[in-house]
């Protein structure tokens, strides 16, 4: 959405810029006038779907050019940023048609809500239905961690959608060390600690950003904190996601706790990681014993197998018939090009785009997405095609 801001206060207008680019879309603020003279003296060449008004910079005599400036713009939703009582710039602002008024200081989830009613009334919609995957591992090393950052990943670079990991293990969780060297400056526990903030610009920016499409919330890096983490901050974090991205992957780790607990009862699918071993097997069964208990649909559960290589003395068919569940996926073993990526902390679709795993998780963002490669320009093509240089 474009904007005109209207503000002698340039701190104001970094602040609302900073929270316009952390929206869904963006909030992009074309020009900045000083005040309303300057404003309606000199007119944006492209036309603005927003003008944002500070009224603690108007002066008594220029309130009467509100109303000039939102002929100028007649198309555009007009917003007053007030200090205090100003009743006559009110009343004008009231006949100039203006919709929303804001109190100063900006408080920003009111912001936000007041962007959501100017995205709704310019007829962008921006409020999304983001799918909840999880990824669990049935038994320590099956590569559950490998396989959700990366797959997450892959749906962002092949599908082109915007995706969130979030890193559940209740410790040691290193999930963005897999597909970057940043530093988080925020973890979960550090958005539970202040949930009353959460919405999708403060959820946003807590994040790792790997690429701008895909981002990561860092687990917990202090157990300690795990006492201010509640089920019912999971909640409001997935509601949030939910409305921002278009898949929410979480990496659960293996400990079953009362928070990742609640985000399996949230998730769409869970997507159990195991290799084929018997003792992978014996701890699958006793996780899909665990999921049947607490009533989760087959449908729901499907199994990934890691590592995997045909000729083997255990087949997929006897894991089936010992798991009474499918097979939905298998990724081939390469061990060196899944070593390099992890060492490396690049995804392996960046570091090694012609390996086997790399072909396996294209092929799982086709399964999972649901869109043919015929269809999408083919997913093989832009992540195979060389360019000569």
């Amino acid at each position: 959405m474009r904007a005109l801001m209207i503000s002698r206060d340039v701190q104001l207008h970094d602040e609302i810029a900073a929270q316009g680019a952390a929206r869904m879309p963006v909030l992009r603020i074309l020009e900045r006038r000083s005040g309303l003279r300057d404003a309606v003296e000199r007119m944006l060449a492209e036309a603005p779907e927003l003008v944002i008004v500070d009224a603690s910079g108007i002066d008594a005599d220029e309130a009467d050019l509100l109303e000039r400036l939102a002929r100028q713009y007649p198309a555009a939703v007009l917003m007053l940023l007030t200090r205090g009582q100003q009743q006559d710039v009110l009343i004008r602002a009231m006949r100039a048609g203006m919709r929303e008024v804001l109190q100063l200081p900006l408080v920003h989830k009111a912001f936000h809500e007041a962007m959501d009613r100017v995205d709704i009334q310019a007829g962008v919609t921006h409020m999304r239905d983001g799918k909840v995957l999880a990824f669990i591992s049935c038994k320590g090393g099956s590569g559950a961690t490998f396989l959700s950052t990366n797959f997450a990943y892959a749906l962002a670079a092949l599908a082109g959608c915007k995706v969130l990991l979030i890193d559940l293990h209740g410790q040691f969780g290193d999930a963005t060390l897999y597909v970057s060297d940043q530093k988080p400056a925020m973890t979960l526990s550090d958005i539970c600690a202040q949930i009353s903030r959460m919405d999708g610009a403060f959820l946003a920016s807590c994040l790792v950003h790997v690429t701008p499409d895909f981002g990561v919330l860092a687990a917990a890096d202090d157990p300690a904190h795990k006492v201010d983490m509640q089920p019912e901050h999971m909640d409001r974090i997935l509601a949030v996601a939910r409305q921002h991205y278009d898949y929410i992957v979480l990496d659960v780790g293996r400990q079953i706790d009362a928070l990742s607990l609640r985000a399996l009862d949230s998730a769409d699918a869970i997507y159990p990681v195991l290799q084929l071993a018997l003792p992978d097997i014996r701890d699958g069964r006793r996780l899909l014993d665990i999921f049947r208990s607490l009533g989760y649909p087959g449908e729901r559960l499907r199994l990934i197998v890691n590592r995997y290589e045909k000729g083997g003395r255990l087949r997929l068919a006897d894991l089936e018939q010992a798991l009474g569940a499918s097979v939905m996926h298998t990724v081939p073993n390469d061990y060196l090009a899944a070593t390099d990526s992890v060492n490396q902390g690049i995804p392996l679709l960046q570091l090694s785009r012609t390996s086997a795993v790399a072909r396996s998780l294209a092929d799982l963002v086709e399964q999972v997405t649901r869109r043919r490669v015929t269809e999408s320009r083919g997913l093989f093509d832009r992540l195979f095609s060389r360019s000569d240089t």
